[in-house]
């Protein structure tokens, strides 16, 4: 299948897979308030994450995690297009975002824009977009913790996803980050 753009996953996850509790808390993986905010890579980065985003022409996301996204106090990514998909956000309400009502409208606008390679994020999202065949590559960074419930990106698919490893980095701390290439037929 020719896909209009490649679409590009970086999640953090815990060992047993889950991208935020059933609530949808992060603490587990932001580092909460017992290791003073945010963690780093062991040498003061964001495992890779500013490299990641500087790569991508655009992003897309659903409503729920923009939720997440939107209160923070900066904004992590770096004047790119952000497009969220939500029947529920109005058109306008934060002027840094673009709301498209359907996962075909997002596709239809990604696509017109003439963007190569965007940023997949959040767990319906990333799933959407895998069950269409428009993921190319995926970046998932396990966090050393079981938080033994959650949202996962990777439910019930119409068929396998073959993936090629690509490189895998063991930071200080444990977290492990692997990088694979969604493999296409042909």
């Amino acid at each position: 299948m020719d896909t209009p753009f490649t679409g590009s996953v970086f999640l953090g996850m815990s060992v047993d897979g889950f991208i935020a509790r059933p609530d949808g808390d992060l603490s587990w993986l932001t580092g909460g308030a017992e290791a003073g905010g945010a963690p780093d890579d062991g040498a003061g980065g964001d495992f890779g994450f500013t490299a990641f985003v500087s790569g991508v022409d655009a992003l897309v996301m659903g409503r729920s995690t923009y939720e997440v996204i939107a209160p923070l106090a900066e904004w992590p990514y770096q004047g790119k297009p952000v497009h969220v998909i939500s029947t529920t956000l109005e058109p306008g309400e934060d002027a840094r975002i673009t709301v498209h009502p359907s996962f075909d409208d997002a596709v239809a606008a990604l696509t017109a824009a003439g963007y190569r390679r965007v940023y997949v994020d959040g767990g319906r999202t990333v799933h959407a977009f895998l069950t269409a065949g428009l993921i190319g590559d995926l970046t998932l960074s396990r966090v050393p913790v079981l938080i033994g419930a959650g949202h996962t990106p990777f439910g019930v698919l119409p068929a396998d996803v073959p993936l090629a490893h690509e490189r895998t980095e063991v930071f200080p701390g444990g977290m492990v980050q692997t990088t694979y290439r969604v493999l296409r037929e042909g």
